[in-house]
Protein backbone atom coordinates (compact mmCIF):
# COMPACT_ATOMS: atom_id res chain seq x y z
CA UNK A 1 0.00 0.00 0.00
CA UNK A 2 1.15 3.63 -0.74
CA UNK A 3 0.56 6.95 0.66
CA UNK A 4 1.32 10.57 -0.30
CA UNK A 5 1.00 12.77 2.62
CA UNK A 6 1.27 16.89 1.31
CA UNK A 7 1.77 19.31 3.21
CA UNK A 8 1.58 23.07 4.02
CA UNK A 9 3.15 25.12 6.47
CA UNK A 10 4.64 28.34 8.37
CA UNK A 11 5.56 27.62 11.36
CA UNK A 12 6.69 24.37 11.24
CA UNK A 13 3.61 22.90 13.11
CA UNK A 14 1.69 21.27 10.03
CA UNK A 15 5.03 19.24 8.90
CA UNK A 16 5.03 17.99 12.76
CA UNK A 17 1.23 16.84 12.07
CA UNK A 18 2.61 15.59 8.85
CA UNK A 19 5.33 13.65 10.56
CA UNK A 20 3.59 11.98 12.96
CA UNK A 21 0.56 10.71 10.33
CA UNK A 22 3.84 9.44 8.44
CA UNK A 23 5.59 7.51 11.05
CA UNK A 24 2.27 5.80 11.81
CA UNK A 25 1.71 5.08 8.45
CA UNK A 26 5.15 3.59 8.25
CA UNK A 27 4.78 1.57 11.28
CA UNK A 28 1.56 0.18 9.70
CA UNK A 29 3.99 -0.75 6.41
CA UNK A 30 2.64 1.82 4.22
CA UNK A 31 4.93 3.22 1.27
CA UNK A 32 4.77 7.24 2.06
CA UNK A 33 6.05 9.87 0.23
CA UNK A 34 6.13 13.31 2.18
CA UNK A 35 5.46 16.77 -0.08
CA UNK A 36 5.20 20.46 0.20
CA UNK A 37 1.44 20.83 -1.16
CA UNK A 38 2.83 23.78 -3.65
CA UNK A 39 5.24 21.87 -5.46
CA UNK A 40 2.14 19.34 -6.48
CA UNK A 41 -0.05 20.04 -9.27
CA UNK A 42 -3.39 18.31 -8.56
CA UNK A 43 -4.29 17.96 -11.98
CA UNK A 44 -1.08 16.02 -12.42
CA UNK A 45 -2.05 13.11 -9.76
CA UNK A 46 -2.72 9.94 -10.80
CA UNK A 47 -4.99 7.41 -9.04
CA UNK A 48 -2.56 4.53 -10.10
CA UNK A 49 0.53 5.86 -7.91
CA UNK A 50 -0.99 6.04 -4.44
CA UNK A 51 -3.83 4.21 -2.12
CA UNK A 52 -4.13 7.24 0.08
CA UNK A 53 -4.04 10.62 -0.03
CA UNK A 54 -3.61 12.92 2.81
CA UNK A 55 -3.00 16.70 2.95
CA UNK A 56 -2.13 18.91 5.76
CA UNK A 57 -2.68 22.27 5.56
CA UNK A 58 -2.82 25.69 7.98
CA UNK A 59 -5.95 27.59 8.18
CA UNK A 60 -4.67 31.56 7.54
CA UNK A 61 -6.95 35.03 7.71
CA UNK A 62 -10.01 34.90 8.68
CA UNK A 63 -10.42 31.05 8.29
CA UNK A 64 -9.32 30.97 4.88
CA UNK A 65 -7.01 28.06 2.97
CA UNK A 66 -3.33 28.57 2.93
CA UNK A 67 -2.26 30.67 -0.07
CA UNK A 68 0.18 27.35 -0.98
CA UNK A 69 -3.18 25.18 -1.10
CA UNK A 70 -5.22 27.39 -3.14
CA UNK A 71 -4.18 25.98 -6.48
CA UNK A 72 -4.55 22.52 -5.42
CA UNK A 73 -7.52 22.92 -3.88
CA UNK A 74 -8.89 24.92 -7.20
CA UNK A 75 -7.59 22.03 -9.44
CA UNK A 76 -8.96 19.60 -7.37
CA UNK A 77 -12.73 18.66 -8.21
CA UNK A 78 -11.32 17.84 -11.86
CA UNK A 79 -8.87 14.88 -10.68
CA UNK A 80 -9.55 11.75 -10.87
CA UNK A 81 -9.12 9.71 -7.59
CA UNK A 82 -11.44 7.20 -8.22
CA UNK A 83 -10.39 4.21 -5.98
CA UNK A 84 -7.92 6.46 -3.55
CA UNK A 85 -8.60 7.23 0.05
CA UNK A 86 -8.29 10.38 1.01
CA UNK A 87 -7.77 12.68 4.39
CA UNK A 88 -7.24 15.86 6.08
CA UNK A 89 -5.64 17.05 8.91
CA UNK A 90 -4.32 20.59 10.18
CA UNK A 91 -2.81 22.60 13.36
CA UNK A 92 -4.62 25.78 13.69
CA UNK A 93 -4.85 27.81 16.88
CA UNK A 94 -8.17 27.94 19.09
CA UNK A 95 -7.11 31.77 19.89
CA UNK A 96 -8.82 32.28 16.46
CA UNK A 97 -12.13 30.89 17.71
CA UNK A 98 -14.99 30.03 14.72
CA UNK A 99 -11.70 29.73 12.11
CA UNK A 100 -9.47 27.79 13.95
CA UNK A 101 -9.31 24.86 11.61
CA UNK A 102 -11.18 25.76 8.81
CA UNK A 103 -8.66 24.89 6.11
CA UNK A 104 -9.42 21.22 7.32
CA UNK A 105 -13.45 21.59 6.19
CA UNK A 106 -12.74 23.77 3.34
CA UNK A 107 -10.16 20.90 1.80
CA UNK A 108 -12.87 18.36 2.90
CA UNK A 109 -15.64 19.63 0.89
CA UNK A 110 -13.65 20.06 -2.13
CA UNK A 111 -12.32 16.53 -1.74
CA UNK A 112 -16.15 15.36 -1.67
CA UNK A 113 -16.34 16.89 -5.32
CA UNK A 114 -13.70 14.13 -6.53
CA UNK A 115 -14.45 10.08 -7.04
CA UNK A 116 -12.12 9.89 -3.85
CA UNK A 117 -12.87 7.60 -0.81
CA UNK A 118 -13.41 9.57 2.10
CA UNK A 119 -11.23 7.33 4.65
CA UNK A 120 -11.56 9.10 8.18
CA UNK A 121 -12.91 12.58 9.83
CA UNK A 122 -10.65 15.68 9.55
CA UNK A 123 -8.42 16.44 12.22
CA UNK A 124 -7.90 19.57 13.03
CA UNK A 125 -4.88 20.02 15.61
CA UNK A 126 -4.36 23.10 18.29
CA UNK A 127 -0.36 24.69 17.44
CA UNK A 128 1.69 21.60 17.52
CA UNK A 129 0.71 17.85 18.20
CA UNK A 130 0.91 16.97 21.94
CA UNK A 131 0.00 13.54 23.39
CA UNK A 132 -3.50 13.98 22.82
CA UNK A 133 -3.21 15.22 19.57
CA UNK A 134 -0.60 12.42 18.13
CA UNK A 135 -3.26 9.82 19.24
CA UNK A 136 -6.03 11.64 17.52
CA UNK A 137 -3.90 11.52 13.98
CA UNK A 138 -2.88 7.77 15.04
CA UNK A 139 -5.93 6.90 14.74
CA UNK A 140 -7.03 9.02 11.95
CA UNK A 141 -4.08 6.99 9.93
CA UNK A 142 -5.56 3.88 11.02
CA UNK A 143 -8.65 4.74 9.69
CA UNK A 144 -7.07 5.64 6.26
CA UNK A 145 -5.67 2.16 5.81
CA UNK A 146 -8.59 0.36 6.93
CA UNK A 147 -10.60 2.31 4.73
CA UNK A 148 -8.01 2.16 1.77
CA UNK A 149 -7.75 -2.07 2.69
CA UNK A 150 -11.07 -2.92 2.50
CA UNK A 151 -11.63 -1.29 -1.55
Amino acid sequence: MRARVLYATLTGNNEDVADVIIAEFERLGVQTIKEDISDVEALDLNPTTQDILVTVVYTFDLGTLADEAIDFYEDLPDVDLQGVTYGVAGSGDVYYGKDYGTAVDILEEQFSKTAGIHGASGVKVNLRPDAKATDELQKFTQALVQKASNN
